[in-house]
């Protein structure tokens, strides 16, 4: 999952396995109840890529750690993005060969359900690690905890390991390597077993079947070597950044959340995808590697045509509504969403009506004034620009009509009620699934003839400010700055999770504090 999570940190160099000994309790071995894997690769596509680090976290029922295993293994050819995994050639040089360690790993794992963070992408380099090992892979039960955090983490509106670790006060140490995500996972799953809710259906479901998954012997044909691999596919590059250094839009890809591209239309089913698809953008490049193993994806997630339209859509959809915030498509957003909106094969038409949209919106609240508030106000917080609102009920007509009107200002008219949600608009006539969502959230309703008046005062949205985190002392002070540091061009994740691994205080969303940006400006220039 390393390479998913975009994990920067320098690499361990032992070549080895490692193992930590079996605790016992009264003399007895305590048996292990799950086999949590995490893998380090060159490259996003299972077919196409290679395993460059596995690890091994076994636990027992309680979510104590029992056991530890972890090697890096010689991918056969170059290890791919050594700032991500922090891996280099130079550190798997004399590295084993997966298939030469393939009858050590399968006892680890044998009997035991599988669990790791977004399991799908493990899973698919692993099974193809040992088909190239010539082995008949078993089908492997496992659980991810990922998609476990829906039913334990409810509330988050990204589902990366180091998000899921940040709510559930999990430490994440040594992010960078195979052996430090396993050991976060293990943790995390333990949270999840321990706690008091009702346990997720599939943790008890895929130890059972576990049990019953029979592992041959060993391989049952040659190995596959690099030189007999399939050629890899030519790909047509699919992405050109005409952006500057920094691109407007795309620094809006730190802040935007699933909640908002599952509000544009997106499938349930396709989130893990879209995770990746803002991770792989964040830094603003597509790379033509990136591109093809994306489409590689689909099949590891099991995407009809139609879910990755969808997801597509509405991804630049979600992104698109940051740039008409403010009324105003400048000519460096308009080219991202071009060249995002290119990358992911959709019609250019749609961005020009994007475009098109703000530019009506704009002129529309310019035409409005946005006056202040009268002197009598007597309706709380005003309606703004940018914000979400849902329809419930109410007469047909005044609803179309509140609901065009709207969009011409700039206010955004939602489907679904979530936590982004500015009102509910409800005359109260239906109480449906809508209403009860509101309820639950605590989401503020009001009239229709009260959302009228608000959109006759609407105000300027508020500046975008950084979500509360909790304060960690920095280790840079004031006394400390050194000389002037040309600013970076790392990307935010990486920055965020620098930040993390090194004691900062680094919240999982939102803009970077300049206090860390200059911290992880000093720590690199010293290094230079």
């Amino acid at each position: 999952m390393g390479w998913l999570d975009w994990i920067l940190g320098r690499g361990k160099t032992a070549q080895e396995p490692r193992m930590r000994p079996q605790p016992t309790a009264n003399g007895r071995s305590l048996p292990p109840h799950f086999a949590i894997i995490d893998v380090e690769t060159t490259g996003l596509s299972p077919k196409a890529d290679r395993i460059v680090e596995l690890a091994v976290v076994r636990i027992n029922q309680s979510g104590m750690v029992i056991d530890e295993w972890a090697t890096r293994f010689n991918p056969e050819g170059p290890v791919g993005a050594t700032h991500i995994h922090g891996i280099s050639d130079a550190d798997v040089a004399g590295a084993p060969l997966f298939r030469d360690l393939a009858p050590t790993l399968v006892p680890r794992i044998a009997g035991l359900p599988i669990a790791a963070h977004n399991a799908r992408f493990d899973l698919a380099f692993l099974r193809a690690e040992f088909r190239r090992a010539g082995w008949d892979v078993p089908w492997l039960p496992a659980y991810c905890t990922l998609e476990g955090s829906h039913h334990y983490l409810p509330h988050l509106d990204r589902r990366r390991l180091i998000d899921c670790c940040w709510s559930a006060g999990v430490p994440l140490d040594n992010a960078h390597s195979a052996l430090g995500d396993a050991r976060a996972t293990a943790a995390l799953l333990g949270h999840y077993l321990q706690r008091p809710t009702a346990p997720h259906p599939l943790l008890a479901s895929v130890r059972h079947e576990a049990r019953a998954v029979a592992w041959p012997p060993g391989p049952s044909r040659a190995s596959l070597s690099t030189s007999t691999d399939p050629a890899p596919r030519t790909r047509a590059a699919r992405y050109t950044a005409p952006a500057p250094k920094q691109p407007a839009l795309l620094a809006q890809l730190t802040k935007l959340s699933l909640v908002e591209v599952l509000e544009e239309g997106a499938p349930l089913g396709a989130v893990t995808y879209i995770e990746t698809l803002l991770d792989v953008l964040e830094d603003g490049i597509i790379t033509e590697a990136e591109a093809g193993s994306l489409q590689d994806l689909v099949e590891v997630y099991e995407l009809s045509p139609e879910d990755v339209e969808l997801a597509h859509h509405a991804f630049v959809l979600a992104l698109a509504h940051r740039a008409l915030d403010d009324g105003h498509v400048s000519r460096d957003e308009r080219a991202q969403l071009q060249a995002v909106a290119s990358t992911l094969s959709l019609s250019e038409k749609l961005v020009r009506s994007l475009i098109a949209e703000a530019d009506a919106a704009r002129a529309a609240r310019l035409g409005a004034g946005l006056g202040s508030l009268p002197a009598d106000w007597a309706l709380g917080e005003p309606l703004r620009v940018g914000d979400k609102v849902v329809f419930t009920g109410c007469d047909e007509r005044e609803r179309e009509r509140l609901e065009n009107r709207a969009r011409e200002l700039g206010v955004r008219i939602t489907g679904n009620v979530s936590g982004l949600t500015a009102m509910l608009v409800t005359d109260d006539s239906f109480d449906g699934t809508k209403s009860e969502r509101a309820r639950e959230l605590g989401t503020r309703r009001v009239t229709p003839t009260e959302f009228a008046l608000l959109l006759r005062y609407l105000q300027p949205a508020l500046p975008s400010v950084n979500p509360a985190t909790p304060q960690v002392p920095t280790t840079v002070t004031a006394q400390d700055a050194a000389p002037t540091v040309a600013s970076t061009t790392a990307s935010p994740t990486e920055i965020r999770a620098w930040g993390a691994a090194n004691g900062h205080a680094v919240g999982v969303r939102g803009r970077l504090s300049a206090e860390l940006v200059r911290a992880y400006e000093l720590a690199h220039a010293a290094q230079s």
